[in-house]
C-alpha cells in the first residue's frame, strides 16, 4: 500500500519567491502540477493539496487577480485556506524619524500548523509536504514529529530561497527549480464551463 501525501502550501511564501523579474512569469502556477514533480510515485499517493493564502482587499487590481486565481486552484481540486491582512504602523526605515501604514499578512503560519495537527491526529495522510521557507513553521513540525514519529515531513524550498532551519528539522527537503515551475503552468485559457462560456484567462500583468 502506497503512502498517503497531502500538500501544505504556503501562498505567500512562494509568491515572494517568484516575484522578481525572473521568475514573475510563472505567477500562474498550477500545484498539482508542481506535487506531482516531487511526489514519489513508487510509495506515495497524492491525498490532497492545502493552499493558505489571503486576499490583497485594498488593491482592486491585485484582489481581482487573487480572486481569479483562487478559481483556477479550487477547479483543480485544491483546497484553499484563507487567512487575512491587517493594517500595521511601522516606522520608516530610511530615518526620516516618520511612521507610515502597510499592511502584514497574518494566520498563514498558524493555519498551516492547525491543519497539519488536524489532518495528522485523523491520519489523513503518512508524508507531508511542506510548500515554504517560514522558520515560523518549525515549532509546529517539530511537535508533529515527536507526537507522530512514523510520519515524515518533508520540505519543499521555494526558487531562491536558503531557508535552513525549516530544511534541518524536516526529514528530508527539495529545493523548487526553474524547471519545475516552468512545467506547472496552468494553460493561459482554463475553460470552467463550456454551457456559460466561463473561461478563465490568465492575467495579461503576469506576462
Amino acid at each position: 500500500m502506497k503512502n498517503k501525501a497531502i500538500f501544505f502550501i504556503d501562498g505567500f511564501n512562494v509568491y515572494h519567491a517568484i516575484a522578481n523579474k525572473k521568475y514573475s512569469k510563472y505567477k500562474w502556477l498550477n500545484y498539482r502540477q508542481l506535487a506531482e514533480c516531487f511526489l514519489s510515485p513508487k510509495n506515495e499517493t497524492l491525498e490532497d493539496i492545502y493552499y493558505f493564502t489571503a486576499y490583497a482587499h485594498w488593491n482592486k487590481e491585485k484582489h481581482k487577480r487573487q480572486k481569479k486565481y483562487v478559481q483556477a486552484l479550487k477547479f483543480h481540486g485544491i483546497n484553499v485556506v484563507f487567512g487575512k491582512f491587517k493594517k500595521v504602523t511601522r516606522d520608516c526605515l530610511a530615518d526620516c524619524k516618520k511612521k507610515y501604514e502597510t499592511f502584514e499578512e497574518k494566520e498563514t503560519d498558524v493555519n498551516i500548523a492547525i491543519y497539519l495537527m488536524k489532518l495528522a491526529f485523523q491520519d489523513e495522510f503518512d508524508t507531508a509536504y511542506i510548500i515554504s521557507g517560514d522558520s515560523d513553521l518549525v515549532p509546529a513540525i517539530e511537535q508533529i514529529k515527536t507526537m507522530f514519529p512514523y510520519k515524515q515531513i518533508k520540505c519543499i524550498i521555494p526558487i531562491a530561497r536558503s531557508a535552513e532551519h525549516i530544511k534541518n528539522t524536516c526529514d528530508s527537503h527539495h529545493r523548487m527549480k526553474e524547471k519545475h515551475l516552468r512545467t506547472s503552468q496552468f494553460p493561459n485559457k482554463i475553460v470552467i464551463d463550456t454551457q456559460r462560456n466561463f473561461v478563465l484567462t490568465k492575467p495579461t500583468e503576469w506576462p
